[in-house]
């Protein structure tokens, strides 16, 4: 069974004041009680009503109204999302409560949460059942990892500069447990580097000779904002490689061409713009 203890707003709550180093300790083992108790499932806190809103359906349209909202004792300023095997196991976690907190004086709300069985059985399930299924078998990220002859700190110290990312890895073959494994020359090539770029990321390693192969079917797709910024990082990665496509417009984008870098790798630098926006291809991009 899953139950959320609600914790209510106070005066300090929605004056934002920040809890102490002590209070943030006393809640922090708390948390790990919970834990090793196989309990924990989730929990944060959320900051003052002034800076939520409340949107409210009127025959259909909403109506936005800003924070703040006076009726303190009935706000939420955070959650605990817990595990138990029934209500009274519920509670006799909930009662462990940091005493720290508001000095003692805090309020607390249980609920307990409708899991899908609860429901009868019917299309609407149907789709809720569907989408828990493919929550759990969604990975937490999804990344593109390259091959290189012996220049990958090279290409992603390139790559830093182009796209305004940070090497954030960079380790040798020499500085790993494969040391005596690999040939004393292939010593300084890399064996693992990541790369930062926004909410994305590249990884990448030196191949050794006998396991390189050059990379075919796949292109590194780049998203940008401006048709400046993708005029210019399809310029850089084209310096020393070879242009698969201009850049141009397309139906799909004010701005698109498609390069393989001097390294072997090939790109595509897109720039949706108004075009995007009119095209099913931008706007499944543009929405998501």
């Amino acid at each position: 069974m899953r139950f959320m203890i609600i914790r209510r707003a106070d005066a300090d709550t929605e004056a934002g004041l920040m809890p102490s180093d002590a209070m943030l300790q006393a809640m922090g083992r708390y948390n790990q009680s919970l834990m090793d108790a196989g309990a924990f499932l989730d929990g944060t806190g959320l900051r003052p009503s002034r800076d939520g809103a409340r949107i409210d359906f009127q025959d259909g349209e909403p109506v936005v109204t800003q924070g703040p909202f006076a009726e303190t004792r009935e706000l939420i300023a955070g959650f605990t999302m817990i595990e138990a095997d029934s209500m009274a196991h519920a509670l006799e976690l909930v009662k462990r409560w940091p005493p720290e907190d508001a000095d003692g004086h805090t309020h607390l709300e249980l609920r307990q949460l409708y899991e899908l069985d609860d429901f009868v059985e019917g299309d609407g399930v149907g789709i809720h059942k569907d989408l828990e299924q493919r929550l759990q078998k969604q990975p937490v990220s999804i990344g593109t990892h390259l091959l290189f002859r012996g220049d990958c700190a090279e290409a992603f110290a390139f790559y830093a500069d182009v796209l305004g990312g940070r090497v954030e890895a960079a380790i040798p073959f020499g500085e790993s447990p494969m040391a005596e494994e690999v040939e004393p020359a292939w010593r300084d090539r890399i064996l693992h580097a990541h790369l930062s770029l926004g909410k994305g990321y590249l990884m990448g390693c030196d191949a050794p000779p006998n396991h390189y192969q050059t990379p075919q079917g796949m292109s590194v797709q780049v998203e940008v904002d401006t048709a400046a910024k993708a005029e210019q990082a399809f310029a850089r990665l084209a310096e020393g490689g070879t242009v698969t496509m201009p850049m141009e417009a397309t139906f799909w984008a004010e701005r698109f061409g498609s390069v393989i870098d001097r390294f072997g790798i090939a790109w595509m630098i897109n720039f949706p713009g108004s075009a995007g926006a009119d095209c099913p291809m931008g706007k499944r991009e543009n929405e998501a």
